[in-house]
C-alpha cells in the first residue's frame, strides 16, 4: 500500500483541480438535478456496465437526458447503435424497463446512500452493486467505493486483495472488497469517490466520471 500511496501523492499536485472541480459538478447534480438529469445519470451507469467510462459519456451527450426518459425503444435503440454501444439493444431495455423509478428518485437520493445503494442494485435492471455506487458517486456521495476491474487490478497488484473475483457481486462481496479499500483512503486522506478519480487516473491516464 505504501507504494501506490506514493504513486498517489506524486500524481495529486498535477489534477488536485480537476478532481475537485469533477466532484463538485457531482455534488451539484445531486442538490440540483431534476429527475430527468438524474435518470440520464442512472442511465449512464448501465450503459458503462462492460462497455466505457468514455464512450457512457459519449452516449449521454448524443442520445441527450430526457430521451433516455421519453424515447419510444426503438428510436432509443437506434441512438444507442449510431453511437456504437457494444450492447445497444440489452442496455436499451434495460433503460426503458427502469423508467419506473424517475418520479422516484429525486426523493431516494435523500435518503441513506448505504440503502439507496441496495435498493438500487436489487430493483434497477443493468444496475449491480458497482453500478449502484458509481450512480451514487456521481450524485456526490463521498463513502462508496466503485470496484471495477481497473481499480481491483490497482487492489491485486498492491496486495489489497488476493484475486479478483471472476462471478457476480453479492452485497456480502462486495462490502467485504469495499472494506479493504478503506485503509488507503484514510492514508491518502481523501473519501473513497475522490480516491476512486485518482485510482482511476493511475490506471487510464485520465479523469472521466
Amino acid at each position: 500500500m505504501d507504494v501506490l500511496i506514493e504513486k498517489l501523492n506524486s500524481v495529486k499536485p498535477e489534477i488536485k483541480d480537476e478532481v475537485e472541480s469533477r466532484f463538485n459538478e457531482f455534488i451539484k447534480l445531486g442538490k440540483e438535478g431534476n429527475k430527468y438529469e438524474l435518470f440520464s445519470e442512472l442511465s449512464f451507469c448501465v450503459m458503462t456496465a462492460n462497455w466505457s467510462s468514455k464512450g457512457g459519456i459519449k452516449a449521454q451527450n448524443f442520445i441527450g437526458e430526457k430521451a433516455f426518459a421519453e424515447l419510444e425503444e426503438g428510436k432509443l435503440n437506434k441512438k444507442m447503435k449510431e453511437v456504437g454501444h457494444r450492447f445497444p439493444n440489452t442496455r436499451t431495455k434495460y433503460i426503458v424497463s427502469n423508467r419506473w423509478i424517475i418520479d422516484e428518485l429525486p426523493e431516494l437520493i435523500k435518503k441513506d446512500p448505504f440503502e439507496v445503494r441496495k435498493y438500487i442494485a436489487k430493483n434497477v435492471k443493468g444496475i449491480s452493486w458497482k453500478e449502484a455506487s458509481h450512480f451514487l458517486r456521481n450524485i456526490g456521495v463521498r463513502d462508496l467505493a466503485i470496484l471495477d476491474k481497473h481499480i481491483m487490478r490497482i487492489m491485486l497488484k498492491n496486495n489489497m486483495i488476493n484475486e479478483i473475483p471472476k462471478s457476480g457481486w453479492s452485497e456480502k462481496k462486495y462490502l467485504g472488497v469495499e472494506n479493504k479499500l478503506k485503509p488507503l483512503s484514510l492514508k491518502f486522506g481523501e473519501d473513497m469517490g475522490k480516491l476512486d478519480l485518482y485510482l482511476w487516473y493511475l490506471a487510464k491516464g485520465s479523469i472521466d466520471k
